[in-house]
């Protein structure tokens, strides 16, 4: 996976002509890499892609062209790039009441060490959550959660050779699971991975 560096990035008045293409080209990729768990969590897995347009985007919102600024958003983002041995995941939980999205908050801390992945027969691999600072107080847990799923050399052996993927959350206040994740976004995992 190519590295995001300063060098890499279009300057904002090239990246304004070529935004209308490039946003479309990135909704498009970011639909296989969507996973909904139950009707409040999605994990948007990123890539390259996906981290390089948020990074350009946040510049061209915020006006920013000095090189200190540009440094600030690629240290942001670019921690979220994957290794080639795991996936990174943007999660969110998502209530569109005000009142019942506090409540929730409230009520889900800690949800976002029981989010996993599980490949085949494999135990189940829960997220390493928030690396970069901690998201949640004593009230409540935050509503956007950064996750990290190790593989082993194993189940990434496994996923090349057909082993199923799903995916789930298993926390007292919040279960879902997908049990078999679309071919699409296994397909857009696996290319993340070195094998």
């Amino acid at each position: 996976m190519p590295p995001i560096t300063r060098d890499s990035l279009m300057t904002l008045e090239a990246y304004t002509k070529a935004r209308p293409v490039l946003r479309a080209e990135t909704m498009a990729h970011k639909k296989n890499r969507l996973v909904h768990l139950g009707e409040h969590i999605a994990l948007m897995f990123e890539d390259e892609k996906t981290l390089r347009y948020q990074i350009q985007e946040m510049l061209r919102v915020e006006k920013t062209f000095e090189e200190q600024g540009i440094q600030d958003e690629l240290s942001a983002y670019t921690p979220l790039l994957p290794d080639g041995h795991n996936w990174k995941a943007t999660m969110l939980i998502e209530y569109t009441d005000e009142t019942e999205r506090r409540r929730m908050l409230a009520l889900l801390k800690g949800v976002e060490d029981q989010v996993y992945v599980q490949i085949g027969e494999f135990d189940k691999v829960f997220a390493i959550a928030d690396e970069d600072m901690e998201r949640e107080n004593a009230e409540k847990t935050s509503s956007v959660h950064f996750l990290r799923f190790d593989l082993t050399r194993s189940m990434m052996d496994a996923l090349q050779t057909g082993a199923g993927l799903a995916m789930g959350v298993q926390h007292p206040n919040y279960a879902a699971q997908l049990a078999t994740v679309p071919e699409a976004t296994r397909t857009a995992l696996m290319a993340d991975l070195v094998f």
